[in-house]
């Protein structure tokens, strides 16, 4: 292999990583090596985590993935999670999930269950677990509590949004780019905002129009 093939192949194993939805429709000629090279990461992540991972999916190699006994982290068929990711278990993520670059999902003590095809954009915080304010004690000396995180099937979770412990988002559901979500979010619901109030519905939405 050419000094040249090999610059190309590293340069789109980069965009591959900070894209990965590219991955799901590579030319016939990539897709041997892309294939390998994903089950090299896979395999790998596989031996040093408590992960499972389902089929035909695409991990970034620099996405940072933790799980343990106790608190695995459980990656569908078809998911796609990219450069700079961070998910710390206990997570579930249906098929067909995507987890965009320098998201940040920590399941806390309850976890973070995630349904089928459900899009997390770049820069969204989820967090399953809350430190106490008391003023008698210094935040860092704050006891740690968990609920839990609930998201459905077919949910978009727009860039920068964070979703704060505790909280269910229904089926279809849209959280606007930078919107802090609170409390729980009907299905089909479009929320936006901080504190994100319900701003619209899915089902009433006019169609977009244009070029």
């Amino acid at each position: 292999m050419s000094d040249a093939t090999l610059r190309y192949r590293a340069q789109h194993q980069k965009r591959l990583s900070w894209m990965p939805w590219l991955y799901f429709n590579l030319k016939d000629r990539h897709r041997p090596w892309a294939e390998a090279w994903q089950a090299e990461v896979q395999e790998h992540l596989r031996d040093q985590e408590t992960v499972q991972i389902g089929t035909d999916g695409f991990i970034a190699p620099e996405a940072a993935i933790f799980g343990e006994p106790g608190r695995p982290v459980l990656i569908g068929n078809r998911c796609a999670i990219a450069a700079q990711a961070f998910l710390h278990g206990p997570i579930t993520l249906g098929d067909e999930v995507s987890v965009n670059a320098r998201a940040a999902l920590d399941g806390g003590a309850k976890g973070i269950t995630i349904g089928r095809g459900t899009r997390i954009a770049a820069g969204a915080a989820i967090y399953a677990f809350d430190h106490g304010m008391a003023p008698e004690h210094p935040i860092r000396k704050q006891p740690v509590t968990s609920l839990g995180i609930r998201i459905g099937e077919d949910v978009w979770i727009g860039a920068n949004a964070g979703i704060t412990d505790g909280v269910t988002i229904g089926d279809h559901a849209v959280v606007a780019m930078g919107a802090v979500v609170t409390r729980d979010v009907p299905p089909w619901a479009i929320v936006g905002g901080v504190p994100a109030r319900v701003l619209g519905d899915r089902r009433r939405t006019a169609p977009v129009t244009g070029a």
